[in-house]
């Protein structure tokens, strides 16, 4: 009888608390005109979660439709402002230092995967500082030293894995743009004695640090879960593996075979501005951080252009024969000559398929940052209070038909006629400490971000991407058989929601 009343009596909290949270929300929109609207939700805590996680583009454009391009959504137990829309992202991605911080927002969730004091677990100044370090394996001469490296390796796997070998078969591609991408990042962004040691134990603590980037870890990062276990043991090997690779270097000195001009050899000479030599600890979780970032995007928007490519044959079809008119036939027998960086520029298909995969398919949809000052929203009542996080979505001004026609149909000829406006004027460039760049905020395609928080990297994405898919596509026998026997499994709902067709 007791266990029943207890029963009944947490079931009638539990309703109470409905009931108040909705009166709240009645009297929220009655008597704070200043603040944004708030979405609509049942259950305290909890508030649009659900939603939001199940399909974040959904979501927005469904509040969208009701409140306009700014609201404000409950996230367990967080408001969460949102400002859609270009001059969300200027708001947002540009604002101030004194009136945003990002850090306060993404340290809980990347500490424990990337290491401590680098990216968000130090100051901002430090962290452009860090950028600009690491800014040396992603200049021009880097870049096209980078080329032949990716092409390489590229080809070693199409040839010894597993995957590709018989006349036909099957293949999880994302599983094999996965290791295809660890590779290209590891021999370019890391040098050959990290690449050496990318092995199937590597691969191992890759996979368990990457598990550290899962939704519940923003809240409870410490939780003693499998997964977060995992990550902890993954990132005390991999540092150890740096670490132990930065000791040798400095035992060894100048005879050492070791100390080319790789990344670790770059670090390892980095000063601060205040004087301080880089220290052993940062350089290892630099690296950390490079590897994961120079892989992650690329593994997933390759993987997307792959199945996107899949069901688009004829593309495939143009991309070869772009890559027969427009790459010199000096290899042996009239074959295409290995890639350089300057014939990237006569491959355009190959990049508007890049662009556009990144347009529909970015795998960052939300951009967010705590708010440090009461903040007024320009040409509107609202002014959002410091209780509130503010949330950038770029992708959704990428799928909007106010700004790409036909928005959510996958189609690269867009590129040839559409160059979405970037307005990069003289006053719109900003040196945040690691060279002077464009705000980029202006521009509705903004797959890698805006703002002093805008991935460096961007430039060596679509390096990277480009080569890999000319490179996989570029043999004639290999293109032949992609066009012919890949098999890609979906149903025939998740095929249409997944690529804008209709079935």
């Amino acid at each position: 009888m007791a266990v029943f009343t207890l029963g009944a009596y947490a079931f009638l909290g539990f309703i109470a608390a409905i009931f108040l949270n909705v009166v709240y929300q009645l009297l929220f929109r009655l008597l704070n005109k200043s603040r944004p609207p708030l979405v609509f939700h049942w259950i305290p805590f909890l508030g649009n979660t659900i939603s939001y996680g199940m399909d974040p583009y959904k979501f927005f454009f469904s509040c969208q439709k009701k409140h306009g391009d700014i609201f404000t959504f409950v996230l367990l137990g967080r408001h969460t402002t949102v400002y859609l829309g270009i001059k969300g992202n200027e708001f947002i991605l540009n604002g101030k230092l004194k009136d945003v911080n990002a850090e306060e927002v993404y340290s809980p969730l990347t500490t424990p995967v990337f290491g401590s004091d680098v990216v968000y677990d130090c100051p901002n100044s430090k962290l452009m500082e860090q950028k600009k370090f690491i800014k040396y394996g992603l200049s021009s001469a880097a870049l096209e030293a980078h080329v032949p490296l990716i092409e390489k390796e590229v080809l070693d796997y199409l040839n010894t894995s597993p995957n590709f070998h018989g006349k036909s078969g099957d293949v999880d591609i994302s599983s094999a743009m996965a290791e295809i991408t660890i590779f290209t990042a590891g021999i370019t962004l890391q040098g050959q004695e990290v690449r050496s040691k990318l092995t199937t134990e590597f691969a191992a603590l890759y996979h368990d640090l990457d598990k550290g980037f899962t939704p519940i870890n923003f809240m409870l990062p410490w939780a003693p879960l499998p997964h977060n276990k995992k990550r902890d043991a993954a990132h005390s090997r991999m540092r150890a593996i740096y670490t132990d690779i930065i000791e040798k270097r400095r035992r060894e000195g100048a005879k050492s075979n070791n100390t080319q001009t790789d990344m670790i050899h770059n670090l390892m000479q980095c000063t601060y501005k205040n004087g301080q030599p880089l220290p052993d600890k940062e350089i290892a979780h630099m690296m950390i951080t490079l590897l994961m970032a120079g892989q992650h995007s690329s593994s997933s928007i390759s993987s997307w252009i792959m199945l996107r490519l899949a069901s688009q044959p004829d593309i495939v079809e143009e991309l070869y024969r772009e890559q027969l008119a427009n790459l010199p036939h000096t290899g042996p027998n009239g074959c295409l000559a290995p890639l350089q960086y300057k014939d990237l520029d006569n491959l355009p298909l190959h990049q508007n398929v890049i662009r556009e995969t990144l347009r529909l398919n970015s795998s960052i949809h939300s951009l967010m940052r705590k708010v440090k000052n009461p903040m007024p929203v320009p040409g509107t009542p609202y002014v959002v209070p410091t209780s509130h996080v503010l949330l950038a979505s770029p992708g959704v001004t990428a799928q909007s038909d106010e700004h790409f026609p036909n928005a959510m149909k996958w189609d690269p000829y867009r590129w040839d006629a559409q160059k979405p406006k970037t307005d990069e004027k003289e006053n719109d460039m900003v040196d945040y400490g690691y060279g002077v760049m464009s705000k980029g905020s202006n521009s509705p395609y903004l797959p890698f971000g805006a703002g002093r928080h805008r991935c460096i990297g961007e430039k060596f994405a679509y390096v990277n991407l480009t080569v890999i898919v000319a490179t996989v596509l570029g043999g004639e026998e290999w293109c032949t058989c992609y066009r012919l026997l890949i098999t890609v499994f979906w149903t025939n709902e998740t095929r249409a929601d997944s690529l804008g067709t209709t079935s």
